[in-house]
C-alpha cells in the first residue's frame, strides 16, 4: 500500500497533463459554527462541469452487474492514466483509481473489482483495506481520511461501490476535533455528539489500534460498523417521515474514529437562491463545496448546521452522549 501512495503525486500530474483527469482549482473559506470550523470550498469552474443524474442503485446481484457493465466507469478496462494500483485482502479485490473530476489534488478511490452496489453496507474487507490505506498514509506523514456515500439519498454519484480518500489537515477532517473533545467511557461503545441537531453515531477505536493483528483490526472495524448500522436502523424507525426503501447513510473513517450519519434527503434547497445544494459525506465531515460567491453567501447566511439538519434525520429522543448499543440481527 505504501508503494501505491508513493505513486499518487506522479500519477495525478500525469493524468492531469494528459487530460484524462480534470482538475478544478478552488479556494477554501473557513466558517465557525456549532463547534466546528467548517471548510467551504469555492470552485466556480464546477459551473461548467456536466451534471450527472443521480444513479439508480440496484442490489448487488448478477442482473445489476450486467445492467451497469457497459456504462460503469469503474469497470475494466481501466484508463491507464487513472489507475494507481491494485490491492487484495481476504474477502475482496480492489483497484485504486484517481478521481476523474478532482477538486482536491490526489483525491482517489478504492473501488471493488467485481461490481458491488453503492447501496450495500461496507464489508469487513472494505473496512480493513480502507483503514490500511489510512495507516500507510499516516506512516508516510501524509494523513488522509476516507468517506463512503451509501444509497440513493447519500449524495453518491456512481452505483459501483467505491470508498473515497482525500488529504486530511491536522490528521482529520473538521468534525474530528469535535469528536476528540467528547469524553468516552468505553472505547468500543458508540457515542454521539449531542450538540449537533441531527443523528450522528460514532465509535472511537482503542488505543494501540495500529499494533493489533490484521484479524483483530478487521474484527474491531466490522463490529464497530455493525454497531453503528444497528443504531442507524433504530433511528430510522423512529423518524416518522423517513422515505420508503433501504436507509441511506454517510460514513467517515479516520485513524481514530468511525462515523455514520443517516440521511433522508440528498439535496438541500437554499433559501436565498432556490438552488439545490448536493450534500454527501464530506458535508458531515465538515467540508462543503459551492460553485459561486452567491452560493457561498447563501450557505453561510442560512447556516451549515441547519443545512445538514435538513438532509439528515433528527436525533433519537432522549439520546445521550453515551448511547445504549442495540444488537439486532440484520
Amino acid at each position: 500500500m505504501a508503494e501505491i501512495l508513493a505513486r499518487l503525486p506522479t500519477s495525478f500530474s500525469k493524468a492531469r497533463d494528459s487530460g484524462d483527469l480534470l482538475f478544478f482549482p478552488s479556494t477554501v473559506h473557513r466558517h465557525q459554527e456549532g463547534g466546528v470550523e467548517f471548510e467551504i470550498r469555492l470552485c466556480p469552474a464546477l459551473l461548467h462541469k456536466p451534471t450527472l443524474p443521480t444513479p439508480h442503485f440496484s442490489k448487488n446481484d448478477a442482473s445489476a452487474a450486467q445492467e451497469h457493465k457497459l456504462k460503469d466507469p469503474f469497470a475494466p478496462p481501466y484508463n491507464e492514466n487513472l489507475i494507481v494500483g491494485e490491492t487484495e485482502v481476504e474477502g475482496g479485490e480492489y483497484v485504486v483509481l484517481l478521481n476523474k473530476y478532482s477538486v482536491v489534488p490526489s483525491h482517489f478511490l478504492l473501488v471493488t473489482k467485481e461490481f458491488a452496489s453503492q447501496s450495500s453496507p461496507l464489508t469487513p474487507s472494505d473496512l480493513f483495506q480502507s483503514y490500511a490505506i489510512l495507516e500507510a498514509a499516516k506512516r508516510a506523514n501524509q494523513p488522509l481520511f476516507a468517506f463512503y456515500n451509501c444509497g440513493d439519498l447519500s449524495g453518491a454519484s456512481q452505483p459501483h461501490k467505491h470508498v473515497q480518500f482525500i488529504p486530511a489537515e491536522n490528521n482529520g477532517p473538521p468534525i474530528e476535533k469535535l469528536a476528540n473533545a467528547q469524553q468516552v467511557e468505553e472505547q468500543d461503545r458508540p457515542f454521539v455528539i449531542s450538540s449537533l441537531p441531527y443523528a450522528n453515531f460514532i465509535v472511537r477505536f482503542p488505543r494501540g489500534m495500529s499494533s493489533q493483528s490484521d484479524d483483530s483490526k478487521t474484527e474491531i472495524l466490522a463490529d464497530s460498523f455493525m454497531s453503528l448500522l444497528d443504531l442507524v436502523i433504530h433511528a430510522v424507525r423512529y423518524c416518522p417521515d423517513y422515505p420508503t426503501g433501504a436507509p441511506s447513510f454517510n460514513v467517515v473513517l479516520t485513524i481514530d474514529h468511525l462515523y455514520v450519519f443517516p440521511r433522508r434527503q440528498e439535496n438541500h434547497t437554499l433559501r436565498e437562491t432556490g438552488d439545490l445544494l448536493s450534500v454527501n459525506a464530506l458535508g458531515f465531515a465538515g467540508m462543503l463545496l459551492v460553485k459561486s460567491e452567491t452560493e457561498l453567501k447563501a450557505v453561510i447566511d442560512e447556516g451549515i448546521v441547519k443545512i445538514l439538519q435538513g438532509v439528515a434525520i433528527p436525533p433519537v429522543e432522549a439520546q445521550s452522549s453515551q448511547i445504549p448499543m442495540p444488537r439486532s440481527k440484520i
